[in-house]
C-alpha cells in the first residue's frame, strides 16, 4: 500500500480539470440552458444601448424630436427591463448549479473519505483533510458560478458589441480586435501565475487548519504545560505563509487588471485617431459614429471584468486539482468475494509479518498463534510491542503482507470487508464517541434499528444505565463532540455497551477497563466476563490482574511473540511474563 502522497495521479491540464469540474454540471443542462438564455438575453441588451444612442443622435440631428418623446425613453426603460431579467435568469440558475455541484463535490469526497484505507487517516492531518471539504470546495464555488456568470455574461456582452461594431464599421473594427492577441498573452501569463500562487495558498490553508486542529483537541495539555506560546508562533507561521501567498495573488491581479485596462485604452484611443480619418468614416451618419464609439466605450468594462475572472477561475482549478487528486486516490482494497455470517471465531496467525506503509521497519515478524473459536486470548508486554497491530490485522484495518490471518481457517482476505467486520466488535482504548445522543452511540451504524429494550439490556450490562438514568434525558442526552460532556468512565462505558448490543462473535478490547475507577472496573469486568463467554475474545491489557482468567496469554515484545501460555504456567514458567506480573504486583 502506498503512502497518500504516493496514490495522487500526475497533475492534469487546467483544461482537462475544468472540463472534468463542468461534467458535474451535465446533470444540470436544462437548468444551465436556462442560464446562458438569461446571459444572451442581457449580452444583447448592450448593442441594443449602443444602437439606441445612435437613434437619439440621429433624431436630434434630424431635428424630428416631438414625434419619438414618448418612444425613446420607452424603448430605454424596456432594455433594462430585459436586461434586468436576463441578469436574474441568469443568476439565479447559475447559482443552484453551482451550489448542486459543491454539494455533489462534497459529498463524494466524503464517501472517498471513509473508504480510503486507514494509512491514509494515521499519515495526513485532520486539519488538511477538513482544509479539502471546506476551502477547496468554496473555492471551486468561484470557479463554478463567478467565472462561468462573467464569462457567460460579460463575454457574451462582448461577442454583442463586437458584432453591432462590424455591423456599423467591419474595417475600424478589425483593427480594434488586433489587439486581443496581446491581451491573450498578457491574460495566459498570469494564469500559470494564478495557479501556482493558489496551489501555494491551499497549502498554506492546510497548515493553519493542522495547526488550530491540533490546539483545539489538545487544548487542556497546551494550558497545563505552557504550550501557548508554542502554538502561537507554530499558529503565525502557517498564517504568515498563507499572507504571503494571498499578497502575491493580489499583486499578479493588481498588476494584470491595469495592464489590460491600459492595453483596451491603447486599442480605443488609436480607434477613435482611425474613426476621425474621413476616408474611413465617410460613410457613417453623426448617430453611427457617437454610436459606434459608444459600443467601444462598453468593451472597456466586460473586458476588464473578463481579465479579472481570470484569478478567480485559477484559484478553482488549482481547488478542483487538488479536489480530484482526492477523489482519485485509491479506496481500501477489498477483494473478498466470500460472504462472512455467523462465523465460528476461531483466529490464527500463520507465519505473519507486517509493516507500515511509511515504516522500513517490520512491526509483527513470523506470528504464529492459534485462538480457537470461544476462547479468550490475552495479547500483553511493554507499549510499542505490536498487541495493538496483532489485534487490528484481524478486522483488516491494515491488511496482511507476509504470511496469512485464518479466519474460520479462511484467509481472512477472501471474506468481504463488511461482512467480515461485521462479526467484529471493538472496544477502543481511545473511545470514540459522535456528537449526538447516548442512544445514538449506544445504537450506532448497523446497530441504529435496535430495539429500545435492547439498548437498555446493553447499558444495564455495561454498568452504564444508572448514570444513564440520572440524566435529565436519559438516553437522549446529548454527549458531546467525542463524548466532552462526559467523564472517561461514562464514555467507555457508553463504548462498551455499543460493543454489547452488537453481539457479535469475535470481540476485541483494548485497554477496555482503562478509564474506569476501580468499583465501576469490577462492575464491568464482570459484565465482560459474561459477554466473553462462548466468544473469541482478543484482549489487550496493561493491568495483569484483569487477564488472568484468559485462555491464552502471549506476550509480545518488538513484534514478536516471546511466550504463549495459560496464566499458571506463565508463572511458572517465570519468564518475561512473571517478570511483567510481579513487577506489577509489587507496584499495586
Amino acid at each position: 500500500m502506498t503512502s497518500p502522497d504516493q496514490q495522487t495521479p500526475e497533475p492534469q491540464s487546467g483544461v482537462k480539470i475544468y472540463l472534468r469540474l463542468l461534467g458535474y454540471v451535465k446533470s444540470q443542462w436544462p437548468i444551465f440552458l436556462v442560464s446562458v438564455m438569461g446571459y444572451m438575453l442581457y449580452g444583447a441588451m448592450e448593442p441594443a444601448l449602443a444602437a439606441q444612442l445612435k437613434y437619439i443622435v440621429d433624431v436630434v440631428s434630424s431635428g424630428s424630436i416631438e414625434e419619438n418623446r414618448f418612444i425613446i425613453p420607452a424603448s430605454i426603460l424596456a432594455i433594462f427591463l430585459l436586461r434586468g431579467i436576463g441578469t436574474f435568469f441568469g443568476s439565479y440558475f447559475m447559482a443552484k448549479i453551482a451550489n448542486k455541484v459543491v454539494y455533489d463535490l462534497r459529498t463524494t469526497m466524503f464517501d472517498k473519505l471513509v473508504l480510503l484505507p486507514t494509512s491514509y487517516y494515521s499519515e495526513m492531518p485532520s486539519g488538511r483533510l477538513l482544509s479539502k471539504l471546506t476551502y477547496d470546495t468554496e473555492q471551486v464555488i468561484g470557479a463554478v458560478t463567478s467565472a462561468v456568470k462573467t464569462l457567460l455574461r460579460e463575454g457574451l456582452t462582448v461577442v454583442g458589441l463586437l458584432s453591432y461594431m462590424l455591423y456599423t464599421n467591419w474595417r475600424l473594427s478589425l483593427l480594434f480586435i488586433l489587439i486581443i492577441p496581446i491581451i491573450g498573452f498578457v491574460v495566459s501569463y498570469a494564469s500559470k501565475r494564478f495557479r501556482k500562487l493558489s496551489k501555494h495558498i491551499q497549502n498554506a490553508m492546510g497548515g493553519v487548519s493542522d495547526v488550530a486542529s491540533e490546539s483545539i483537541k489538545g487544548h487542556e495539555v497546551v494550558k497545563i504545560f505552557g504550550g501557548f506560546e508554542y502554538e502561537r508562533d507554530r499558529f503565525r507561521q502557517a498564517a504568515g505563509d498563507n499572507k504571503r501567498s494571498q499578497l502575491k495573488m493580489e499583486l499578479t491581479k493588481a498588476l494584470n487588471i491595469p495592464v489590460v485596462q491600459f492595453l483596451v485604452a491603447i486599442s480605443l484611443a488609436l480607434l477613435i485617431w482611425l474613426a476621425l480619418d474621413p476616408s474611413l468614416s465617410q460613410n457613417m451618419s453623426a448617430g453611427d459614429f457617437v454610436a459606434f464609439i459608444g459600443a467601444a466605450g462598453m468593451l472597456s468594462k466586460p473586458a476588464r471584468q473578463l481579465t479579472d475572472v481570470n484569478s478567480i477561475l485559477q484559484k478553482g482549478i488549482a481547488a478542483a486539482q487538488s479536489i480530484f487528486e482526492f477523489i482519485d486516490m485509491t479506496e481500501e482494497v477489498d477483494a473478498g468475494k466470500q460472504e462472512l455470517s455467523n462465523a465460528k471465531g476461531s483466529v490464527e496467525w500463520r507465519n505473519l509479518s507486517f509493516k507500515y506503509p511509511s515504516s522500513d521497519r517490520l512491526t509483527l515478524e513470523n506470528i504464529n498463534l492459534l485462538l480457537p473459536a470461544g476462547k479468550t486470548l490475552a495479547l500483553v508486554g511493554r507499549s510499542g510491542g505490536g498487541k495493538s497491530t496483532l489485534a487490528n490485522l484481524v478486522p483488516r484495518l491494515y491488511d496482511v503482507e507476509g504470511g496469512e490471518l485464518l479466519l474460520d481457517g479462511q484467509d481472512s482476505r477472501e471474506y468481504s470487508l463488511k461482512s467480515l467486520r461485521s462479526q467484529i466488535a471493538l472496544v477502543n482504548q481511545n473511545v470514540v464517541l459522535f456528537n449526538g445522543s447516548i442512544r445514538d452511540n449506544i445504537a450506532y451504524g448497523y446497530l441504529r434499528d435496535a430495539p429500545e429494550e435492547d439498548v437498555i439490556n446493553a447499558a444495564k450490562a455495561a454498568n452504564a444505565w444508572e448514570f444513564i438514568q440520572g440524566f435529565e434525558h436519559g438516553l437522549d442526552t446529548m454527549v458531546g463532540e467525542n463524548g466532552v460532556l462526559m467523564s472517561g468512565g461514562q464514555r467507555q462505558r457508553i463504548a462498551i455497551a455499543r460493543a454489547i448490543l452488537k453481539n457479535a462473535p469475535i470481540l476485541i478490547l483494548d485497554e477496555a477497563t482503562s478509564a474506569l475507577d476501580s468499583e465501576s472496573e469490577r462492575a464491568i469486568q464482570q459484565a465482560l466476563d459474561s459477554l466473553m463467554r462462548n466468544r473469541t475474545t482478543i484482549a489487550i491489557a496493561h493491568r495483569l490482574s484483569t487477564i488472568e482468567n484468559a485462555d491464552i496469554i502471549a506476550v509480545v515484545d518488538h513484534g514478536q511473540i516471546i511466550e504463549v501460555g495459560s496464566h499458571k504456567a506463565l508463572i511458572e514458567q517465570g519468564g518475561a511474563y512473571a517478570k511483567l506480573h510481579q513487577n506489577q504486583f509489587n507496584e499495586e
